[in-house]
């Protein structure tokens, strides 16, 4: 399958030949090491630099910062072929969204010092927002970035980070206006390497998406240049968070297509296989009806999906729209694995099987990004209701 249908009209001849080229490269350089990463609970770092420089990750970039001002449908095809080839545990989604913000935001010294290494791999990127005590309320952060002299000093703490134990270029979300609510939160660019007052926690271990390092980070009065400051002014970050979070959330429902995808290809070779009294468990008509289902849902998602990318390539893709993708491409995603794996039978929970690694990777989608019960919240303001 392909993201690319008849309904993607902001598709080209380029972009076509653009994911047949990152599909070799997945089977490659990504397939014979999935499984080692999911061990290891972290991608190898030389994995960034191979889709560096085979130019996975500079399509939406502008030339000037090493990229090749191909538009967001590029960065699509690189996270629909990674879920489509059975790996979620990279972090390009996360490394897509940096760049974003920065690119977006940043000074004309900040987007040449930091987006070409984040293209070529060189740096990974992270993005701080979540913290013990706050999830989808990003008004009620506590990290703080105070003011001493020429630098800010950041204090707090954040957990359940992308790409935690291999960033080098975090934004952090923090407060540099404690009494002002939204209007006091500000986006600040940290790079790690010799910082002191910064720490790594452990690597979380998670029911599923094992193969992505998800971590804590601790602030104990790390001192960042003011000229970190992403945007011109402070106070700017809520602004800046809620105008981004379309692409993050659109993010979600493209790598649900693209799981998707290689789950029901998985299952339909499976029970082709795979014999029950007598014949082929294919040829039962539960069997046929709930692969009818899933794929349905699959051709339903691939076309709202492709409108949501045409949408974001002109600039037009709202939030209330971005949330009904990361919504409904997380559900069907998770009712999807649950309807393969039940035609797995007994087999499909066992963890060499990987329609049970899928299962289990499935189930974070529902819940970061904004929870689908945040998601349905924003869905119901766009309606006046």
């Amino acid at each position: 399958m392909s993201l690319i249908s008849q309904s993607s009209n902001w598709a080209t001849d380029e972009h076509a030949m653009f994911a047949d080229a990152v599909k070799r490269f997945y089977q490659d350089e990504l397939v014979p090491n999935t499984e080692t990463w999911v061990e290891n609970g972290v991608v190898d770092r030389d994995f960034w630099t191979k889709a560096g420089e085979a130019g996975l990750m500079a399509g939406s970039i502008d030339e000037a910062y090493g990229g090749v001002s191909g538009g967001m449908g590029f960065d699509a095809i690189t996270l629909y072929e990674q879920a489509a080839a059975g790996d979620p545990g990279w972090g390009f989604p996360i490394q897509s969204i940096v760049m974003h913000y920065i690119a977006a935001y940043g000074t004309e010294e900040q987007k040449t010092r930091w987006l070409p290494g984040l293209v070529t791999g060189e740096r990974v990127g992270a993005i701080a927002m979540t913290e013990p005590g706050t999830g989808s309320d990003l008004q009620a952060v506590r990290t703080t970035a105070k003011r001493e002299g020429n630098q800010y000093r950041i204090d707090g703490s954040k957990i359940f980070i992308t790409n935690g134990q291999t960033a080098d270029l975090i934004i952090v979300v923090a407060k540099t206006d404690v009494t002002a609510g939204a209007k006091g939160v500000s986006l600040i660019v940290m790079e790690t390497e010799g910082l002191e007052g910064f720490r790594r926690g452990r690597n979380l271990k998670k029911l599923g998406m094992k193969g992505s390092d998800t971590s804590e980070l601790f602030f104990d009065g790390a001192m960042i240049p003011l000229t970190n400051l992403l945007g011109p002014d402070e106070g700017q970050g809520f602004y800046q968070l809620m105008k981004q979070l379309p692409w993050e959330r659109l993010t979600i429902a493209i790598m649900a297509l693209g799981a998707i995808d290689f789950a029901i290809a998985r299952t339909v070779r499976y029970v082709q296989e795979r014999k029950a009294f007598g014949q082929r468990v294919m040829d039962f008509q539960n069997t046929r009806f709930k692969l009818a289902e899933c794929k349905t849902k699959a051709e339903l998602l691939r076309s709202f999906v492709n409108d949501c990318i045409a949408r974001i390539e002109n600039g037009t893709l709202d939030s209330a729209t971005a949330s009904m993708a990361k919504y409904w491409g997380s559900q069907t995603q998770n009712e999807v694995m649950n309807e393969c794996l039940q035609l797995h039978g007994g087999y499909g929970y066992m963890m060499e099987y990987p329609i049970a690694r899928l299962y289990a990777d499935a189930r974070v989608q529902m819940i970061y990004g904004g929870t689908n019960e945040i998601m349905k919240d924003l869905i119901a303001r766009s309606m006046d209701i």
